[in-house]
């Protein structure tokens, strides 16, 4: 990816802190578990703001396997201008810190996740979404390396899709923020030594 080409396509992409059940957006990607009837953390979050016909729904679809995604209405956040929630089962982190980025079966079931997310959303002409850190809060991924994985595979959408318009970053905290500032400042550096996520192999 040319250094002007990145530079495009980083204008579609925001970081931001707050509450993702309150973001300006189309849709919300929601760090589900595999049964998708909620949980803890961002998982739960949206499931109040959601109501329960969210989880009355999501009962009928069977649950969702690590590294795929479910896309649902979003029943009370329709109010908040939300039409939909993307659900998306991160993996739980086992692998080598240390480990070359792509290496590890963890970074592409991740990749996986942010792939499936942005093909329903252009799918479904979602022209706004907004992404939580998948899999680092109770599933230990690793923070920087996760936000990695998330801005690579977002670029790389980006480039051949005019949908979505604009992906959020939606951070816990101002901390979490900062990383992903960094992993867009160091990417030429990173991005050039990765190993590639193959979208035919999710379970390399």
């Amino acid at each position: 990816m040319s250094h002007a080409l990145s530079e495009s396509l980083l204008e579609r992409i925001e970081v931001v802190t707050g509450d993702i059940t309150r973001q300006p957006v189309d849709a919300i990607v929601n760090a589900a578990n595999e049964s998708l009837l909620g949980g803890g953390g961002v998982d739960g979050a949206i499931h109040r703001a959601a109501g329960p016909r969210l989880k009355e729904h999501n009962r009928t679809l069977g649950g969702c396997t690590t590294g795929l995604a479910r896309i649902t209405p979003a029943f009370d956040l329709e109010s908040r201008g939300i039409e939909h929630i993307i659900h998306t089962v991160g993996p739980v982190w086992s692998g080598e810190d240390n480990a070359a980025l792509g290496s590890q079966r963890e970074d592409v079931l991740l990749a996986s996740c942010y792939q499936q997310c942005l093909d329903l959303a252009a799918q479904h002409g979602i022209d706004t979404l907004a992404f939580p850190a998948i899999s680092t809060g109770v599933y230990h991924f690793p923070k920087q390396r996760a936000a990695k994985i998330a801005l690579s595979h977002v670029l790389a959408f980006l480039t051949s899709h005019e949908q979505p318009r604009k992906v959020i970053f939606c951070c816990f905290s101002e901390d979490d923020a900062t990383i992903y500032h960094e992993a867009i400042r160091t990417r030429h550096q990173w991005m050039s030594s990765r190993l590639t996520y193959r979208p035919d192999d999710p379970g390399r």
